[in-house]
């Protein structure tokens, strides 16, 4: 048994031995549609994983983490998702914030903030997109201040589409600090508590029933002096770098997820004889190859090899994966046929149903498909970018 076998082991039993009693609750919980599915429960899991040092296991061990390589990294990803393991609350923190905290934060910020998200005790979200600057992200309008008397930021302005805000204590924003600036230009990358006054949260309803998103408003709240994470100016950057950490390692257990999905199609298809139809067979094996694939570019671009040809590459997970989640909801509905339109309890059908509804964002949230197609067109291929006519 190689050395990977013997740490697929050590995660698969560890799951199997504290995924049961109280936590059994959480398998396959928390995924696509079901984000805030019991929160209070899923943070006492983050702790459960912190005790056994299985949260951030890819950060390096003089900040706490395991060090772990990426092949490893891959492994628990792969290993906790197949065990049902609940959706992550601490994701933010623990695949974003500390990452990024490790390359640009101060000493003083790594002591303060990355002990939180290594103990599962601190939780944050990410405060980027706006109601006019989603996959425009330099249309940022959100305004700070600086408080010339105690050095501290003010804040005012909206965030939208906030992931768990309402069940989160910290909140990174991207700010507009320069008057007059434009675009990319006089942005600032801020840490700000979200229980103070000047902040107010509104959740917004999602058409599965959940309302894991929120609004978020900025009344002259405050970010203190010392939770700027870089220098003023500096807000687009560390924005960009952010967004690369984001499409890291957990793409692979994001993977498993889709196999679990597709899994379940093929169940149910066997049950109720869909499968017999030469068409749903068709698109069965079209979604287990395009799955395939997703996961060979995964595993390239996380490889040592980072050519220009592998960055490239890159660039185009985000649109292959989301039209293809879209598509495997579009099965899953044809495969259950008339049960797909009633509400139901059966966990199995249910689960296809959020995803079936959750799955029709994928294309949108995270850069559209317009967007994401101008990334490629322009920094994998080349292009020159068109001008923006006027309307």
């Amino acid at each position: 048994m190689s050395d990977l076998d013997t740490f697929r082991a050590e995660v698969r039993e560890w799951m199997a031995s504290h995924l049961t009693g109280k936590f059994a609750e959480l398998k396959f919980r928390g995924g696509s549609g079901e984000g805030d599915a019991l929160p209070e429960l899923r943070k006492e899991w983050e702790r459960e994983l912190a005790a056994g040092r299985w949260t951030c296991p890819g950060w390096p061990r003089e900040h706490g983490g395991r060090g772990l390589s990426v092949a490893e990294q891959v492994a628990f990803q792969e290993e906790y998702s197949r065990a049902g393991g609940p959706g992550r609350m601490g994701h933010i923190g623990e695949g974003l914030m500390g990452p990024t905290l490790i390359a640009f934060g101060t000493e003083e910020q790594k002591k303060r903030f990355l002990p939180g998200i290594l103990n599962g005790t601190e939780f944050w979200c990410q405060g980027y997109s706006e109601p006019s600057a989603g996959s425009d992200f330099g249309n940022i309008k959100t305004r700070a201040k600086l408080d010339p008397v105690s050095g501290d930021w003010i804040v005012s302005g909206q965030k939208v589409w906030t992931s768990l805000a309402h069940l989160s204590d910290w909140i990174f924003v991207v700010a507009r600090c320069e008057e007059g600036s434009v675009g990319r230009n006089g942005l600032i990358f801020l840490l700000m508590p979200l229980a103070q006054s000047g902040v107010e949260i509104h959740p917004i309803k999602q058409i599965g029933g959940g309302a894991e998103f929120n609004s978020v408003f900025f009344d002259d709240a405050r970010a203190n002096a010392r939770d700027v994470v870089g220098q003023p100016g500096d807000g687009w950057k560390i924005a960009m770098a952010l967004l690369g950490f984001e499409r890291g390692i957990s793409t692979l257990g994001q993977q498993m997820s889709f196999q679990q999905e597709l899994d379940l199609i093929v169940e149910i298809s066997k049950e109720n004889g869909s499968d017999r139809s030469p068409a749903i067979r068709q698109r069965v094996a079209y979604a287990w190859t395009g799955l395939r694939a997703m996961r060979y570019l995964a595993m390239r671009v996380l490889s040592d090899d980072q050519s220009a040809e592998t960055r490239r590459e890159a660039l185009t997970y985000k649109y292959q994966w989301s039209n293809w989640h879209r598509d495997l909801g579009r099965l899953a509905m044809d495969v259950l046929k008339m049960d797909a339109n009633v509400v139901s309890h059966d966990p199995r059908r249910e689960r296809l149903q959020q995803m079936f509804l959750f799955a029709r964002a994928d294309t949108i949230y995270g850069g559209t498909n317009e967007i994401q197609l101008n990334i490629i067109a322009e920094q994998g291929l080349g292009m020159p970018r068109e001008p923006r006519g006027k309307l």
